[in-house]
């Protein structure tokens, strides 16, 4: 599946990447790449969900609404409050990505954004600026993770 991307400077999400208290290095702007609507929408219905168009929207049928997908439900919060730049304590254990295995932050159908591992592993706090549950998946692996809005994030795997 090949797809096409919005230019860096034209995403209109971009800010959240030149923000000034959390920057994000030019070599890791040049590996974020926004998808368009409709190479959005193609990520979202082949490996999230081809009935909902937003997380809170999942139904019957759709991996992310099953229970048993899900396997850790912690807190990201305090940890993107944090001075630290690490993930929250679970990630490194539930994630044992190589560094430059493609992944897919999916805030919605038309809003998804392909980076690498180690890019996001660098810059989630920034990626978090829109935290209405937004999916983090990689079309390689099984594994998933979920970010909600009350600052809890689930860990687990699509079915």
């Amino acid at each position: 599946m090949a797809h096409t991307y919005i230019p860096f400077e034209q995403y209109k999400r971009k800010w959240i990447f030149n923000h000034k208290d959390l920057p994000v290095s030019d070599e890791d702007k040049a590996l974020i790449s926004p998808l368009d609507q409709k190479s959005s929408m193609e990520v979202w219905n082949k490996w999230i969900s081809n009935k909902s168009s937003r997380t809170e929207q999942f139904t019957k049928g759709d991996w992310a609404a099953k229970d048993s997908a899900w396997v850790l439900t912690e807190h990201w919060q305090s940890a993107w409050d944090s001075e630290e730049a690490a993930l929250p304590e679970g990630f490194s254990k539930h994630f044992d990505w190589a560094d430059d295995a493609p992944v897919y932050f999916c805030y919605e159908k038309y809003q998804v954004i392909e980076t690498r591992w180690d890019v996001f592993v660098r810059n989630w706090k920034c990626f978090l600026f829109f935290d209405d549950g937004p999916l983090l998946i990689s079309p390689k692996q099984k594994q998933a993770a979920i970010f909600h809005q009350s600052g809890q994030f689930q860990l687990g795997s699509r079915g």
